[in-house]
């Protein structure tokens, strides 16, 4: 029997999530604007579009174009850089079975994040997260030259937001600042193949309902819709494609960091169309070891609710609930 609710979502009204315009960003008149209407949403919503973000079109075309290449790629180049514990690499349909999910999620990923090596200091001190990159250049070279445009692209303007979110909360435009020297940024590239019945009867999704474990998500997707946002009432909406926005949303460390003030969203993707289905995530996350404290928004929060903890550690203890890799050899779980 399927469970209620199972494909449904209602049609996306923009009071749920608005469109907002950040041309005027790099004014301090329009970033004050812009900062209420960032903070308020976050506030009540937790998700939001931007639209004129100043990525240029032809740097998010070749990210995606260069995404459908990698996907296509025969299974057999991509085991060569098969994700590691580390969350760099590819990842295999089956792989993600996200927290009170029934089954796996149907979906292949590709993770990297910011271009280290190893003699990099972080990487010799072994901070979670923080790890060089499983690149296949070896039969995609033009993976890297593609996407990490558009990935720097994103962390400059993950920046600009988060001191409007500031502003917006109060604080100083350059409250984030020093926990963005060294980001985090880790990045997805997401392939949704079309759900056959096997995966219907199983009543599987793309990806299950959850929320994002990190800071601020920002979401590139294809035409083809299927990105669904849980409202307060507990109805289920789809964030419609918009031509030229980004889907933005509020992850559980920002949630946890401003003391609840902003929210973290549940979400879930479903495709139903009768194509495969790409996005590109990027979740625009501080250094690992930045210490999410919400007393830095709240000095009375009582840290019993929220116990201050590095970014880097509660990233991992996140995915270690939620991705296969993290399963012993033995059969073991090292949730």
């Amino acid at each position: 029997m399927k469970t209620p609710g199972y494909a449904k979502a209602g049609l996306v009204n923009f009071e749920d999530i608005p469109v907002i315009d950040l041309s005027a960003i790099d004014t301090e008149q329009g970033r004050t604007q812009i900062a209420a209407e960032l903070v308020h949403t976050a506030k009540t919503i937790g998700f939001f579009y931007i639209s004129n973000h100043g990525i240029a079109a032809e740097i998010c075309a070749k990210a995606f174009t260069a995404s459908r290449r990698f996907f296509a790629l025969p299974v057999s180049d991509k085991t060569s850089i098969e994700v590691n514990q580390h969350q760099r690499g590819w990842m295999a349909q089956g792989m993600a079975n996200l927290e009170g999910s029934k089954t796996y999620d149907a979906k292949e990923v590709f993770f990297w994040g910011l271009d280290v090596t190893d003699d990099d200091p972080d990487v010799i001190a072994g901070l979670p997260m923080v790890h060089p990159n499983q690149w296949p250049d070896h039969v995609a070279p033009f993976l890297r030259r593609d996407i990490m445009p558009y990935y720097n692209a994103v962390l400059d303007l993950s920046r600009k937001i988060l001191a409007a979110l500031a502003i917006g909360l109060g604080q100083s435009a350059d409250m984030f600042h020093a926990a963005y020297q060294k980001p985090l940024g880790r990045g997805q590239l997401v392939y949704y193949p079309t759900l056959n019945k096997t995966d219907i009867d199983a009543e599987r999704f793309g990806a299950a309902a959850h929320s994002d474990f990190g800071v601020l998500t920002i979401l590139m997707q294809d035409n083809l819709g299927g990105l669904q946002v849980q409202r307060r009432d507990g109805e289920w909406i789809e964030a419609t494609p918009i031509d030229g926005t980004l889907v933005c949303n509020i992850g559980d460390l920002l949630e946890r960091w401003t003391n609840g003030m902003l929210i973290s969203t549940k979400h879930r993707v479903l495709n139903r169309s009768s194509q495969n289905r790409f996005s590109i995530p990027i979740f625009c996350d501080p250094a690992s070891d930045a210490i999410i404290d919400p007393r830095d928004f709240d000095p009375d929060a009582d840290i019993g609710t929220y116990p201050p903890i590095s970014a880097g550690d509660y990233i991992m203890g996140r995915n270690q609930r939620n991705f296969a890799q993290y399963e012993a050899t033995d059969g073991t779980d090292t949730k």
